[in-house]
């Protein structure tokens, strides 16, 4: 199966590649207190290594273990703290089991100490601005989510302003020793974007594609879904996450990152058969 945006691999950690043939799901592990739909869940570090082998069984991919809530309004924890949460996590996954792991930091520091115990990704939400974590990620050829995390102004362009900050980001990235097929792309729902724009992601993901690079599409859950439905309860917004994601795997997305894993599981199934349905 060819998938509609026409990436072929996705190299990460490890010396792993990931071959994008279909819709890639991602399982959100939040080893935190205080992430906005399910903080404390999992912040016991065996109930989170249990969580990671549940999804897993459920049907995904990558495994993306994160120690900070990024929801609105969330206060910081210094890198000493966040790796304190994950380390007891990752040490056990990337020890004991084949598992792709993702690690959700922003800290060069946190993602360098991942990837020293096995990590293959690094998902910083901040977009690799920091020069040490684009060094980081190169010295250890890890795969990189770049997500776009600029405020807008409620009347930009959408798809001008991330196609050009994408196109920035991985020249610095690339400049940096970064494969440039290690890269991913995330537009970066909910950060630094209107009700209208998180909107406008979705129905114009074709337009936000670069060329070569995979694709992140990232709504689980969050208030753009909310919004969209009477703004039920975080966990009560799978049926619209998967409506959202839907969309986006139609406009090119590869992979997509949630919370609800059975459920993204055979929609993206679904909307992948639709999208070739002579290849299964």
């Amino acid at each position: 199966m060819t998938h509609s945006n026409a990436v072929k691999d996705w190299h990460i950690g490890c010396g792993k590649i990931i071959r994008l043939d279909r819709t890639y799901i991602m399982g959100i592990l939040n080893v935190t207190p205080d992430s906005f739909s399910d903080g404390g869940s999992y912040s016991d570090p065996e109930k989170a290594i249990a969580r990671a082998y549940e999804m897993a069984e459920q049907g995904a991919d990558i495994i993306d273990v994160g120690g900070q809530s990024t929801r609105p309004g969330h206060i910081a924890i210094p890198p000493e703290e966040e790796w304190l949460r994950i380390q007891p996590v990752l040490n056990r996954l990337c020890r004991d089991s084949d598992l792709i792991i993702s690690v959700d930091t922003y800290y060069p520091e946190v993602a360098r100490l991942s990837m020293e115990l096995g990590a293959h990704i690094i998902n910083d939400v901040t977009g690799f601005r920091e020069p040490l974590m684009r060094k980081y990620a190169a010295l250890h050829q890890a795969g990189c989510i770049v997500m776009h995390d600029i405020q807008l102004d409620e009347n930009a362009d959408i798809c001008g302003e991330l196609t050009a900050f994408f196109r920035k980001r991985t020249a610095e990235c690339i400049a940096d020793g970064i494969g440039r097929e290690s890269i991913c792309l995330d537009p970066g729902v909910g950060f630094g974007k209107s009700y209208p724009q998180n909107l406008a992601i979705a129905g114009n993901f074709r337009n936000i594609c670069l060329e070569d690079y995979p694709m992140l599409a990232a709504a689980s859950r969050k208030r753009v879904i909310g919004m969209s439905c009477g703004n039920p309860p975080a966990n009560e917004r799978m049926p619209g996450t998967i409506a959202y994601h839907t969309a986006c795997i139609l406009g090119g997305a590869n992979m997509i990152r949630v919370h609800d894993v059975p459920q993204a599981v055979q929609a993206a199934r679904v909307t992948d058969a639709i999208l070739h349905p002579y290849n299964e």
